[in-house]
């Protein structure tokens, strides 16, 4: 065998290992890239149902802050009717007072809603 062939055979064994080495990138490249890919999809898939329950957190406070407001105009209301009763010359409020009576109630079911959005605001 003379130095041509060694030479060339030396070059034919160096592009074998470098057609290996190539291939084995490729798929190294591949797997991190499909990993990078999974971690990017886990990461989408972890901050979309952050924001999911930070906007369902929000809709809880203000429908809170909803019912705060309505609370506070049926107990306005309440005490001009309680103001117009003793304007009346009454000494005394009666509960069973149809008008009296379905405020109450209203502010009592107001009330009840309101605990009952921030007992759902303090579960998430």
């Amino acid at each position: 065998m003379g130095f041509s062939d060694t030479l060339k055979e030396l070059l034919d064994q160096g592009l074998q290992v470098s057609r290996e080495m190539a291939a084995k990138a490729g798929e190294k490249a591949q797997e991190w890239g499909g990993k990078g890919i999974e971690a990017s999809k886990d990461f989408a898939a972890k901050a979309g149902a952050k924001v999911q329950e930070l906007g369902e957190k929000g809709v809880l406070a203000l429908e809170i802050k909803q019912l705060e407001g309505q609370a506070k105009k049926l107990l306005g209301r309440l005490g001009v009717e309680v103001y117009r009763v003793f304007e009346k010359g009454a000494s005394a409020i009666n509960f069973d007072d149809p008008e009296i009576g379905a405020m109450l109630k209203e502010i009592g079911l107001v009330k009840e809603a309101i605990e009952q959005r921030e007992r759902e605001l303090k579960n998430k």
